[in-house]
């Protein structure tokens, strides 16, 4: 039977993807309007916005799931787009780390972005292994049953991540490249990233998380 994810679209849902769409527009719009194109550092931007809006998407989904089938099939969603986002944030990585090899070793640390970016991508590499042993390898963790009941850690991570992410993100504003030749405001991206936040977060359901108040069901 075919499985419609709801939580793309219901609810709050739809200002999280426009403010998705809306950074990952303005982004790719910048970088490829200011031609040509620099190998070792254009992808960079392009593929992290790219990242953001994947992510959204395996946030989304899972938000929330109501018949064991659809929970079963959202986790494997969920997944599928979080391996996505990690690549495409890897490559991200991959490109920046492959200039600043370029410029010499005093070319890291010049900017509350590269910081940021730094902690969140360790961080963000944790969540990843941390998501994908629970769900793919729960004997790790001693079986099923007690995987499951780590969950909530993970989500509850993820939740706090993501701000991580987004604030990473907003700092890009202050970079000299984005000064110097892509322009996009700070306003630009404190809409997008306002309209991420308040799509994603309203939709948060306690027991989820743990907590025994609030809703009893969803993710």
């Amino acid at each position: 039977m075919f499985l419609h994810f709801d939580g793309t679209t219901l609810g709050t849902a739809w200002l999280a993807q426009a403010g998705a769409v809306l950074l990952a527009a303005l982004v790719w719009a910048s970088v490829l309007r200011n031609r040509p194109l620099i190998p070792l550092f254009s992808p960079h931007p392009l593929l992290q916005s790219a990242g953001v809006l994947v992510l959204t998407q395996a946030i989304l989904i899972l938000q929330p799931t109501w018949t064991a089938g659809e929970k079963a099939q959202g986790a494997r969603a969920h997944a599928s787009l979080n391996l996505l986002s990690f690549l495409l944030f890897a490559s991200g990585v991959a490109v920046i780390e492959a200039n600043k090899a370029k410029q010499g070793p005093g070319s890291h640390f010049h900017s509350a972005h590269g910081y940021l970016g730094v902690a969140t991508g360790f961080v963000l590499l944790a969540q990843y292994l941390f998501g994908f042993l629970v769900w793919g390898v729960p004997g790790v963790f001693g079986g099923v049953e007690k995987a499951k009941a780590l969950w909530k850690y993970h989500r509850i991570s993820g939740y706090l991540l993501y701000p991580l992410i987004l604030a990473t993100v907003i700092s890009a504003v202050y970079t000299d490249f984005n000064v110097n030749v892509l322009d996009i405001k700070l306003w630009e991206v404190s809409v997008a990233v306002a309209l991420i936040v308040i799509g994603v977060y309203p939709r948060l359901h306690p027991r989820k998380l743990g907590f025994d108040i609030g809703r009893d069901r969803g993710q």
